[in-house]
């Protein structure tokens, strides 16, 4: 059983506390602690760490010619610097200040890709010495921080001394700022990877045995705190483990080459994350859509999961996480039964309490929406519904509630402030089947309803046997109520194809994973449209099946999913 006390709502708690860390941030920031980010420049980087993120020579010919493709949008500079321009997408702003699009210089290995990777740190350093504004802020830093580190080499390769100075100046800096900001940072993803960057500066640059310790101690605490015994994070967003790990990794093989101890904390953490990351794999090798998953590069995943020394099967249980997995005969579901996030760490969290994923062979059948990392914002709060995840819905309404004032959005983000405050999950072995049976709250203050899944897969894989229950606390049915209707929904994949058998009944059919009935008994399945946001080139239509009925009618529904054909491997 995994259940919150006093989790919801509390909106204005949060909104206090972000103020709170925001005038510190400001006031570390200000001319009052300029003199603490000033001090001795380092003579020289000892090592450059490895980047384990994927690098694409052309990316670096594009940069040359002044077309700067980041977050899904590509700005011309037509010979001017690209710090110098007004450019409105901040996502894009992010990526161009974090420096991570170095690798790419690194990956053309040319003078050519070296001039240009040093004229744009140049130009950098004379745009943004002072310390404002979006490219000082620490999550950017951070990732700043470590692209420098890692890149230096291309970066200083036949630099001239004054620049190489400015360079290792400048980093100095940064890194003294960071030790000061890392405290004050939203919790999350992005205060672990500060910590992160810390220590491979303590590790890159000369640095006392002090500073080493510090740096260990500060990142430990976090890893401890910030990464779930069983390999997830406290975010619950899948793919928050693969951005961790493409820096923690690089992190353990420093370590290494620096003939250091590796800290234990960090050796646990990568050893429970890399199975972690295969359970929310499927098949295909795309990460299941929950809590903010958007389009999956399967090059990244297996970058990283070549350092998994495992090379078992992933766990079947989460609890800590609060998710459920399910394999047989090429069949894999994975589902989400755990409680929200905090609400300091929800900024992308989705309401898909109980909604689940198929994938079958090397196709996805049932999906979530997921999220359209680079599109247009205001398209995040539909993806975020839980009418966007395969799941019940009630009264059209979500199982959460999110911050989404506009200007509430800009101290907290849109933040997930109520949901279910508890959720029970079961796993269940019965004969040729094995699945799990999980219940939540989240409509039970508005609806005084609770809702049931039992999710059941054959051994051989070929049939998934689902049931959703409805009923009042006690586990009575919900008769005599007025305010009970449900939509049942099952999100297809756009990959699919979607037709009737002679018989009536709905297939599902792909040629990369066979052929799949859908069935029901008591209502009527009908087709709707639907929005694929984590397609490859963006937001993609497909269809979805919905199960429309009254919970006091029809209290307890089962469905069926049965595999008809199969799509041999290879």
């Amino acid at each position: 059983m995994r259940e919150a006390r006093g989790y919801a709502p509390r909106l204005w708690a949060l909104v206090g506390h972000a103020l709170y860390r925001y005038a510190r941030r400001r006031l570390r920031a200000g001319p009052a602690y300029r003199w603490r980010y000033a001090g001795r420049t380092p003579e020289r980087i000892l090592v450059a760490p490895p980047d384990l993120r994927l690098a694409d020579p052309q990316t670096a010919a594009d940069i040359y010619h002044g077309r700067f493709p980041f977050a899904g949008h590509v700005v011309e500079t037509s010979g001017q610097s690209p710090f110098q321009l007004e450019v409105n997408n901040p996502a894009w702003l992010e990526n161009l200040n974090s420096f991570r699009w170095l690798r790419h210089m690194r990956e053309a290995g040319t003078d050519l890709a070296a001039a240009n990777a040093r004229a744009l740190v140049a130009e950098w350093i004379a745009a943004h010495s002072r310390i404002s504004g979006l490219a000082w802020d620490p999550a950017v830093t951070s990732r700043r921080v470590i692209a420098w580190l890692q890149h230096s080499a291309i970066v200083l390769h036949g630099a001239e001394y004054p620049f190489y100075r400015s360079f290792l100046r400048l980093l100095a800096v940064q890194i003294r700022y960071l030790r000061v900001m890392a405290s004050e940072m939203p919790d999350g993803e992005e205060r672990l990877r500060a910590r992160i960057a810390l220590a491979f500066a303590a590790l890159s640059l000369p640095a006392s045995a002090s500073a080493l310790r510090s740096a260990v101690r500060h990142l430990s605490d976090e890893l401890e705190r910030q990464i779930l015994p069983d390999g997830g994070h406290i975010s619950r967003n899948p793919a928050a483990i693969l951005e961790l790990l493409a820096d923690l990794l690089p992190l353990r093989q420093t370590f290494a080459n620096q003939a250091e101890a590796l800290p234990p904390a960090l050796m646990g953490a990568i050893d429970r994350m890399l199975p972690a990351l295969r359970f929310f794999r499927h098949q295909d090798g795309t990460l299941a859509h929950f809590n903010g998953v958007g389009v999956t590069i399967h090059n990244r995943i297996a970058a990283v999961l070549r350092h998994d020394d495992t090379i078992g099967q992933p766990l079947t249980h989460a609890p800590h996480s609060g998710y459920e997995r399910m394999v047989a005969g090429g069949t894999t579901i994975i589902a989400d039964t755990g409680l929200p996030p905090p609400p300091e760490v929800s900024r992308n969290a989705q309401a898909g309490c109980l909604s689940f994923e198929m994938s079958s062979g090397r196709q996805l059948f049932i999906v979530n929406a997921g999220v359209d990392s680079f599109g247009a914002r205001d398209f995040r709060p539909l993806s975020r519904a839980t009418a966007a995840h395969s799941t019940a819905t009630i009264n059209d309404a979500s199982s959460c509630r999110f911050n989404l004032s506009p200007r509430l959005e800009r101290v907290v983000g849109t933040a997930m402030v109520d949901g279910p405050r508890r959720v029970e999950c079961e796993r269940i072995e019965d004969g040729g089947y094995h699945g799990f049976v999980a219940r939540h709250d989240g409509y039970l203050s508005r609806f005084g309803l609770i809702h049931e899944r039992q999710l059941m897969l054959s051994s051989d894989g070929g049939r998934l046997d689902g049931n959703d229950r409805f009923f009042v606390p006690g586990g009575q049915p919900p008769l005599g109520r007025t305010r009970d209707f449900v939509a049942l929904r099952f999100h297809l994949h756009p990959d699919t194809r979607l037709a009737h058998d002679d018989a009536g009944r709905l297939l599902i059919d792909s040629s990369r994973g066979g052929e799949w009935i859908f069935s029901c008994r008591g209502v009527e399945p009908e087709v709707e449209d639907s929005i694929f946001f984590a397609g490859l080139a963006g937001p993609q239509r497909s269809r979805q099946i919905v199960l429309n009925f009254r919970a006091s009618e029809i209290p307890e529904i089962a469905w069926h999913l049965t595999r008809t054909r199969t799509v041999l491997p290879g």
